[in-house]
């Protein structure tokens, strides 16, 4: 039954990142964490993640913005890594704690960089891939935040979509380098993340059908509810875990 529940969260997840760019792990992972716990959870997003961005990065191929992706990934990487391996020294009921306080903190944030209409140059996005790759390797996904710094610099819909996937994937994958160096990662768990990924692949090509009939107020709501929910489940999960 845990697995259903998974599956079909997972097929709205990936059709809902599909549609905004970004959405999946902030839905899966209170699912994960209640279903596999935090352990699991987080190097089986990380495999799913992998292979969700490689569906959006197929699907969505000649819109990729190279420059952008290769700029933000060469500080990124490194610091995901990093990243990554603080997040592995951290209890269960930490890592709760920090997710749900993250996406909390997201929500006005965000607001306020869009309020300050804020833009960055190339080389300023690849000083924000240093700081959001660090948070990636510990808070599972910093997609809200990612997608913020790519559509700061200038890319929207098809092409924002594109490039922010490329980029998270070369980020995931050093994230995945660094769960095998420190032999967090079997094949049950492998296996479970690309059984999960398979199905947020094809919630991505769904997604891809409706993604430019969105509008700019209709993609804020719906990210904004997310985190607010992933964020205070998360909480409930850390004040429960004693």
């Amino acid at each position: 039954m845990d697995y259903l529940y998974i599956s079909v969260a997972g097929l709205f997840a990936g059709t809902l990142a599909g549609i905004i760019g970004t959405g999946s792990s902030i839905i899966l992972l209170p699912v994960l964490f209640y279903t596999l716990g935090a352990q699991t959870a987080v190097p089986v997003m990380a495999v799913a993640a992998v292979l969700a961005n490689l569906g959006r990065v197929a699907i969505w191929w000649r819109q990729i913005h190279w420059h952008a992706v290769l700029t933000y990934s060469v500080t990124s990487i490194p610091a995901a890594m990093l990243g990554a391996n603080t997040l592995i020294t951290l209890s269960e009921r930490s890592a709760n704690l920090i997710l749900g306080s993250f996406f909390l903190v997201m929500l006005p944030l965000r607001r306020h960089l869009q309020h300050r209409q804020f833009t960055l140059q190339l080389w300023q996005l690849g000083v924000a891939g240093l700081f959001i790759g660090f948070i990636t390797g510990i808070v599972v996904s910093s997609g809200p935040l990612s997608i913020a710094a790519f559509t700061a610099s200038g890319l929207l819909q098809g092409p924002l979509i594109a490039s922010e996937a490329a980029a998270s994937m070369l980020v995931y994958l050093a994230k995945l380098a660094a769960f095998g160096n420190a032999d967090a990662l079997n094949n049950h768990i492998l296996i479970q993340g690309a059984a999960l990924g398979g199905i947020l692949i094809i919630g991505a090509w769904l997604g891809k059908h409706i993604v430019l009939r969105m509008s700019t107020a209709q993609f804020n709501r719906i990210l904004d509810l997310m985190m607010l929910i992933a964020g205070f489940s998360l909480l409930i999960a850390s004040a429960s875990n004693h």
